[in-house]
């Protein structure tokens, strides 16, 4: 089978991206793994998606089938329960063995978009000690059994992690009868957006325990309950804090991990801080003609945000397959975008000197390393040009922030520039560097 585009995910950044890389004008086959579109967004309930990029609130199945609908009508290409068990990049473009219910389907495209999501930690990666007796669930599986399979987890919930899916199932489990005790965050900040603690916890009267961890998990055959402990500045437990809580379900809301393994199958470099691929602004990776999108790259807070990168990765891709079938692929001269100290990290982590144009907008996501309470100043500078400056009252690791360089000064400031053409997977040469600083504002 041959295309043009081949994206990989249909949940709301795949699904953005495959709607984008039609209305370009390329061919484009989604493949998919479950048997619906939609990804993560169809077990999702709750309310409060689209409200950036439909100024509407919706719940993720609602958001997810505008997509949907939008990609049938364009006319796209989807296998479902379908997988990828091989890519390997050619001369020409990629050859992409796809595994399905008829057998084996080799496929060839000049672009891929990885829109592949990201996994929830589980028990084993935390370090639990204990058996593994059933009750122990990640979040993500216990609102998939209560809200498509229609299954209660338990009775008796306690919850370790205050990442935002295990907040909205805090309070999904609560309106279904069941007694959470409370969530148990190893950190000495919850890890969720505020507004989740707020409307998911303070409001139920769901007790929210900080600087604390489960280390043993007591049952057999099914938990009977747990043991935390108090951790110290090093998050290791301090002896003589332990309490046992009698409970029948452990929820896990431990953190989510980038899926990319066939990003690395194709040597694509990846960020060691986000564990996703390194991308420019028009979400390329470093390898020429593989883009990267959503959670695959970072974990997003909004869905809206997801579907931004994207629309931005599948109009990128797809003009990249009219170029390489032209014979007329531009070569790639990036320039590192260093992020200063204070920032966990920034995305993109690349200009391309030669895509940047006057009349696109580059948007940079990022995330402070630490709570700002008295606000920040971010500032982004090529050489001695500034091109953005912008105060932010209040910082937050948990909280990802956005902000839209203007095209035209980048394009003026970067001009007499030039970092050296990208071959392959090479790291450009350092003639220069967009540099994103963050000063923390001291309280008076």
């Amino acid at each position: 089978m041959v295309t043009d585009v081949v994206v990989l995910g249909a949940g709301p950044a795949g699904l953005a991206a495959a709607c984008a890389a039609l209305e370009s004008g390329a061919r484009v086959l989604v493949v998919e793994r479950e048997e619906r579109l939609g990804g993560i967004l169809k077990q999702c309930v709750h309310d409060g998606f689209g409200l950036v990029r439909y100024k509407e609130k919706l719940s993720g199945p609602e958001y997810a089938l505008r997509d949907a609908d939008r990609f049938a009508a364009l006319g796209g290409s989807v296998m479902l329960e379908a997988f990828v068990s091989k890519a390997e990049r050619r001369p020409d473009g990629f050859i992409l063995d796809c595994i399905d219910r008829s057998g084996v389907v080799e496929l060839k495209a000049k672009a891929i978009v990885l829109a592949t999501g990201c996994r929830e930690r589980t028990d084993r990666q935390v370090f639990i000690h204990g058996d593994r007796p059933a009750g122990i669930y990640t979040a993500g599986l216990a609102q998939y059994m209560m809200n498509i399979q229609g299954l209660l987890p338990g009775r008796r919930a306690l919850i370790l992690g205050s990442g935002d899916i295990g907040l909205i199932m805090a309070r999904r489990m609560t309106l279904e009868g069941m007694e959470v005790l409370g969530a148990h965050e190893v950190k000495p900040e919850p890890s969720g957006l505020s507004r989740n603690v707020r409307q998911c916890l303070e409001d139920y009267g769901i007790p929210l325990e900080l600087s604390s961890t489960v280390t043993t998990v007591h049952g057999s055959r099914r938990v009977t309950g747990v043991t935390t402990s108090r951790v110290d500045a090093s998050l290791q437990p301090i002896p003589g804090t332990e309490l046992e809580v009698a409970c029948d379900t452990l929820i896990l809301s431990v953190g989510l991990i980038p899926e990319n393994e066939l990003a690395q199958s194709l040597g694509v470099p990846l960020d060691p801080v986000t564990k996703g691929p390194k991308v420019d602004q028009r979400m390329h990776t470093l390898v020429d003609g593989v883009f990267a999108c959503g959670n695959a790259v970072h974990v997003n807070d909004l869905a809206d945000y997801v579907s931004e990168s994207g629309e931005t990765a599948g109009r990128s891709a797809a003009g990249y397959s009219a170029r390489a079938a032209s014979g007329k692929v531009p070569a790639r001269n990036l320039m590192p975008v260093q992020a200063g100290p204070e920032f966990l990290y920034a995305v993109p982590q690349f200009v391309d000197l030669a895509e940047s144009g006057q009349a696109e907008r580059p948007v940079f996501y990022f995330r402070a390393r630490s709570t700002m309470l008295d606000g920040a100043t971010v500032r982004v500078a090529a050489g001695s040009a500034v091109l953005f400056e912008r105060r932010y009252p209040v910082l937050r690791p948990p909280e990802m922030e956005r902000f839209l360089l203007d095209g035209r000064a980048l394009n003026e400031a970067l001009a007499g520039f030039s970092a050296g053409p990208l071959a392959g997977t090479s790291v450009p040469r350092d003639n220069g560097r967009l540099t994103v600083e963050l000063e923390r504002l001291e309280s008076n």
